[in-house]
């Protein structure tokens, strides 16, 4: 399934010339909306440069001689800063309607590098070096593809998610209760390849250690199906290799960055994170009541809902979640 992403990182765009390539990595806020589709709501670091080639130096054309700074910002380092940019991105989603759903790591090297540069992700040095081969094959004939598309001043691209597990990134759910449901429980993180398409730039999950209840644990793999499918399309002039991703998601993702035990008992960072807790649980009641309501059960919980405390209120939740899910499979059977 095809979905959208708007104001795209540079980063899923990067390419490259027999002259240089794109190099650098970006970190930004995500969100997603009831269609599925993601907006890029903000960086947390910016960092593209443009690297040059030597010229005319036999045997060494594809190193880098010179860098060229084409964009750069970073807050990753300022605690005022990101509890400011955390809070006007959660005030901003909840205003749009959206959804939080994490943290999107983005990192561009050419694939020069002989071993990944996302944290998270082993893969062996074969693969890289065939990545490596496709850049520049990509590079020296002009191959890798524009996606970009503006429609009324937004820019977006098309993107989809690939892999084993791709429902753990593309969640199911018709409507933002369904999603919401999904993302309120979910943390984690998933890291791959991104290839291009002539139309769609393709999320290859190549792991995960996405999990959606507090108790469970994921075990580290790696896809072969996805290693199998890039390889088969790099083959047939089909995918051009493009960046490394990684997505951290849920609500818990803000935890990963580097200066949150600087951060956490920032009143302000609280008070915002409280909110968004019950912009996201009222989405959940109405999936609820909803449910309660076409199956002719009482209905009559919010006022009961309201005077519990925060743990009860999640504990109520899951045992409401885990009832629905039984229940649906009996009627089923």
């Amino acid at each position: 399934m095809s979905l959208d992403f708007y104001n795209p990182p540079s980063a899923l765009l990067a390419s490259g010339s027999k002259k240089g390539v794109d190099l650098g990595g970006q970190k930004c806020i995500i969100s997603i909306d009831e269609n599925h589709n993601l907006y890029n709501e903000g960086y947390i670091y910016t960092e593209m440069s443009w690297g040059e080639f030597y010229e005319d130096v036999a045997g060494i054309e594809d190193q880098i001689d010179t860098f060229t700074t084409k964009e750069y910002s970073s807050i990753r380092e300022d605690p005022d800063a990101l509890v400011k940019e955390i809070t006007s991105t959660l005030k901003r989603i909840m205003d749009e309607n959206r959804l939080y759903y994490g943290i999107g790591d983005f990192e561009v090297d050419a694939f020069l590098n002989q071993n990944t540069i996302i944290p998270g992700l082993k893969l062996d040095t074969e693969l890289i070096n065939k990545l490596l081969e496709a850049h520049k094959e990509s590079r020296d004939k002009d191959l890798f593809p524009t996606l970009i598309k503006d429609e009324e001043g937004e820019r977006y691209i098309n993107i989809s998610f690939r892999g084993t597990n791709k429902d753990r990134l593309h969640f199911s759910g018709d409507n933002l209760e369904d999603i919401s449901d999904n993302l309120r429980m979910a943390k984690g993180f998933a890291t791959g390849i991104v290839c291009a398409t002539k139309e769609a730039a393709l999320f290859f999950m190549m792991n995960d250690k996405i999990v959606f209840r507090e108790d469970a644990t994921a075990e580290f793999y790696i896809d072969q199906k996805s290693i199998e499918t890039i390889e088969s399309g790099i083959k047939n002039n089909e995918l051009f290799p493009v960046n490394w991703f990684r997505f951290d998601i849920g609500i818990r993702s803000f935890e990963t960055l580097e200066l949150w035990d600087d951060i956490k008992d920032n009143a302000e960072l609280k008070q915002i994170l409280k909110e968004y807790d019950d912009y996201i649980i009222n989405f959940v009641i109405n999936k609820y009541q909803k449910y309660a309501t076409s199956t002719k059960m009482s209905a009559e919980f919010e006022k009961d809902f309201d005077e519990m405390s925060w743990w009860e209120k999640r504990k109520a939740l899951k045992d409401m979640r885990d009832a629905i899910k039984i229940l649906t499979k009996e009627y089923k059977e």
